[in-house]
């Protein structure tokens, strides 16, 4: 297996972009660009150059990626390098390589940030909390009388 990880840091781009999937599953796509020196040779100046990394997050990563990163934000991503091709509807085959982020966090190089922990509701939490705040369903008796009313109302 194959663990190769990539580190970036650099500034957001563009807002993050979060969606949803047809289970409900968050994502999160942003994009990030990372400066680099390359000095000048023989007195020459330097020059920058710029790499531009497509970025995808899922789950509460993409969540909290929405509630803490906006445009020109210096952040620190880890994950790993994914390849998606497709077709075109005119026929055409394309690719697009993306940083899909394990990590994501805001550099405090040239700035402060205050952590905050979101408040979670897991899966079996929030169904006990439905279970008891529902009314109580009434017995099998109480249900025919129930059904007896409504058709007399109708």
């Amino acid at each position: 297996m194959n663990n190769s990880t990539i580190t970036i840091v650099g500034n957001s781009t563009r807002e993050p972009e979060v969606r949803f999937t047809a289970s409900g599953l968050a994502t999160s796509s942003f994009s990030v660009a990372v400066n680099r020196r390359i000095p000048g040779r023989n007195g020459e100046p330097s020059s920058d150059v710029v790499s531009f990394f497509n970025v995808v997050a899922y789950g509460s990563l993409a969540e909290n990626v929405n509630q803490s990163v906006s445009k020109g934000t210096r952040i620190i991503v880890t994950g790993r390098i994914d390849q998606r091709t497709w077709d075109t509807g005119n026929g055409e085959r394309r690719t697009t390589y993306e940083l899909v982020a394990d990590e994501v966090g805001v550099a405090l190089r040239w700035a402060s940030a205050k952590v905050e922990k979101p408040e979670r509701v897991f899966p079996a939490e929030a169904m006990r909390e439905a279970v008891a705040s529902a009314p109580p369903i009434p017995a099998s008796a109480e249900v025919a009388a129930h059904e007896g009313a409504l058709s007399d109302a109708f």
